[in-house]
């Protein structure tokens, strides 16, 4: 089996994993019109987590490490699989086993599965399920491309920032040392249009499908970038480093478009923070 086949089925597996989980998270959601589902508090008073985010992360950790035993799996809710040292070429997971939870809790479908494949810091395959809209994403950044309900996708052909509709989020922590609103403000007058959808992984699928043609955003983890990230330079996108740089989803940060309009928002955005004084990138 070539290198090639075997990230095939690899995508395969998971893609089918991610299908188990979404059945999870569907029969949370689908019971939301006689009541919210309970939910908790993570280390911020608005940063939720539910019984579902739970049970979602349980599946799909074990379906991973019984098909795949020698990776490591790094799941949000604190599941892993794995000790010690991350070796040079390992393979690692970052599982998201309910990416916009606020959404989930709020009875809005735009929420997702997302697990990213990363080699040495790097995406190698993301998949990412919205089970309340029946979307299914997947792409590997070696070949194969990327997929909206197996249909191949590729970004949009805006060439103008003006032209551009972007998407963005915003830090949990009331107090963060970049609060993304300067950021937001700027872009938001430079671009056609700028919106806030609640799922990271469901963002980067957009500018991946061509929907939205860029997507930057800070103060995440690597569970909420590898995955969509992925399905963006497998589509033919460009996910990297606010400012450029490779893309390491260790950061928190990532900057998705089309190509065509990158170096314009790596641009505004060292302008925002040269003008504001804060931490570049």
């Amino acid at each position: 089996m070539t290198a090639n086949d075997a990230l095939a089925r690899t995508r395969e597996i998971a893609v089918g994993i991610a299908h188990e989980a979404g059945r999870i998270l569907m029969a949370g959601w689908a019971g939301w019109a006689t009541g919210r589902p309970a939910i908790g508090f993570k280390t911020e008073e608005i940063n939720l987590v539910t019984e579902f985010d739970k049970r979602s992360e349980a599946l799909i950790v074990d379906r991973l490490a019984a098909a795949f035993p020698e990776d490591r799996v790094v799941a949000e809710e604190g599941t892993s699989r794995g000790q010690g040292d991350v070796r040079p070429g390992q393979r690692v997971w970052y599982v998201d086993p309910l990416d916009g939870t606020t959404n989930f809790a709020h009875g809005m479908p735009l929420f997702s599965v997302s697990l990213g494949l990363a080699i040495d810091r790097r995406p190698v395959l993301g998949v990412v399920e919205a089970p309340a809209l029946g979307w299914s994403f997947a792409g590997t950044t070696t070949g194969g491309g990327s997929t909206f309900n197996d249909k191949a996708i590729a970004p949009s052909s805006v060439d103008r920032l003006l032209g551009a509709l972007l998407v963005t989020g915003f830090p949990y922590t009331r107090s963060p040392v970049h609060d993304n609103m300067a950021e937001f403000a700027a872009l938001t007058a430079a671009a056609q249009g700028t919106r806030r959808l609640g799922s990271a992984a469901l963002d980067l699928c957009f500018v991946a499908c061509g929907w939205l043609d860029g997507y930057w955003e800070r103060e995440l983890h690597p569970w909420d970038l590898v995955g969509g990230s992925a399905i963006v330079i497998g589509a033919g996108g460009q996910a990297t480093d606010l400012d450029g740089r490779p893309f390491d989803g260790e950061t928190g940060r990532v900057l998705a478009t089309n190509g065509r309009i990158h170096g314009d928002i790596v641009r505004i955005l060292e302008d925002v923070a040269c003008r504001e004084n804060t931490p570049w990138p």
